[in-house]
């Protein structure tokens, strides 16, 4: 029941002219975090990539945003793993500063095979990797839904 935890200051180049957050650069900075969690339960994207040929595409995002971030704020990501499903993964993700949560994510996304691009179970190992960090209580449902 692991939560994932990934500080991050907000660069300029993730800001726009006014120097507040810029929403696609938020959602590459989560991109990013989402990689340093796969490789954090021992599964790195160029190793699922390249060796297993399994992708793991986003198949639905949705965001609240609830505050602006500035440039120089020093953000933490964290995630949870909502649920896992056959060929799903529900993430939670809460974004906060030293003032509070500045916006939540819910993610799901899907194993594919980078062979033929069709859904795929997860590989049992994976697939216990996953479900041994389940951490789906009331917070993460929230967030999901």
């Amino acid at each position: 029941m692991a939560i994932f935890s990934f500080d991050r200051e907000l660069r300029f180049g993730d800001c726009d002219p006014s120097g507040i957050a810029y929403f696609p650069s938020y959602l590459n900075i989560l991109n990013g975090v989402v990689e340093e969690f796969w490789a954090t339960i021992g599964f790195p994207w160029p190793e699922l990539m390249r060796v297993r040929k399994i992708g793991t595409p986003t198949v639905r995002l949705t965001c609240d945003f609830s505050r602006p971030s500035m440039f120089g704020n020093a953000l933490t990501f964290t995630l949870r793993i909502g649920k896992v499903g056959r060929a799903s993964l529900h993430l939670a993700h809460v974004v906060s500063g030293v003032d509070g949560i500045r916006w939540r994510a819910g993610q799901i996304l899907a194993a594919t095979s980078l062979v033929d691009h069709h859904a795929i179970a997860w590989p049992d190992d994976i697939r216990a990797a996953l479900v041994s960090h389940l951490h789906a209580d009331e917070d993460v449902q929230a967030v999901l839904s």
